[in-house]
């Protein structure tokens, strides 16, 4: 069973691509019990993710769902191989929400992530300074200790896109670059910020000017995973007062995909994007005096 007894993201993901794959082949749990000599049950729980299967039982089944393309059945094999393991974040996980386990979760294991902030410098980009005004300034009270978690875990985040270990690409609406809302100070610094990660060759970072109109208001914050060579919408999250949402249903990931898509079309290029934020900087200059 996953960690902690509840479904890991991981094994999530590995039992949504075994139930898929399996319907797909025209076959029925109790079909699928017979080819790993176990239960109906068992499918049931692999298929929710409340069970890792063997790695294995993996291959008898993909063999059995028709499945030869390697690349699927490595990356399947290595989801039930991993689906435990223990990552850096949860030596934070009782300060954390489950639900922010699973997104950071996410990020690890990520090859593309996509980022939509009409409000916020998303935590990927997000200086020490900005990180800890952002959680300061939420509308629910923070324990010192927790406040203290919280900013190491945003900044631990992080860690992926310094490494080069993940291509990221995030659109803000210019309303994030031109309204100071943690304070000039912070504010400058964290443009001067943004700046500096977008020049990394695994970072693209693009302005939704305002001229782009109610596009901006079309949808709200999100962060969308690939987890392939392709950058393919896997999974969504979307953060509210309750918490985060994980988004899986195929059809409402290419929603995402198509909506980030059009966000991008009409956001400025990088180097429009970089200006723009230059010009933001040095009209702050005068107000910082």
């Amino acid at each position: 069973m996953p960690a902690g007894g509840r479904p890991t993201v991981r094994s999530r993901r590995l039992g949504s691509a075994l139930k898929n794959y399996r319907q797909a082949a025209k076959l029925d749990q109790p079909q699928a019990a017979e080819v790993i000599a176990s239960s109906q049950a068992r499918i049931s729980r692999i298929e929710s993710g409340h069970a890792t299967p063997r790695i294995i039982e993996v291959r008898l089944l993909l063999d059995a769902y028709g499945i030869t393309d390697q690349e699927v059945r490595d990356k399947l094999e290595d989801l039930a191989k991993h689906s435990k393991n223990r990552g850096w974040w949860l030596e934070h996980a009782a300060h954390l929400r489950p639900d922010y386990l699973d997104h950071i979760a996410l990020e690890d294991d990520a090859t593309y992530i996509r980022e939509w902030q009409p409000v916020l410098v998303p935590g990927l980009l997000q200086t020490p300074a900005y990180a800890e005004a952002s959680i300061a300034a939420g509308p629910n009270y923070i324990s010192p200790e927790r406040f203290a978690h919280l900013v190491k875990v945003r900044a631990g985040r992080q860690a992926r896109i310094d490494e080069g270990g993940v291509s990221y690409s995030a659109i803000l609406w210019e309303a994030v670059i031109a309204h100071p809302l943690m304070g000039v100070e912070i504010h400058r610094e964290q443009l001067s910020a943004i700046l500096e990660i977008g020049k990394r060759k695994n970072v693209t970072v693009q302005v939704l000017p305002f001229s782009a109109g109610a596009l901006a208001g079309s949808t709200y914050a999100f962060s969308s995973f690939s987890f392939d060579s392709e950058p393919t919408v896997e999974a969504v999250t979307m953060e509210n007062l309750l918490g985060t949402s994980i988004i899986e249903p195929p059809e409402d990931l290419a929603r995402y995909g198509n909506a980030y898509d059009m966000l991008r079309s009409a956001a400025l290029s990088p180097d429009a994007s970089a200006r723009l934020i230059q010009s933001a900087l040095r009209s702050t200059k005068g107000d910082a005096s």
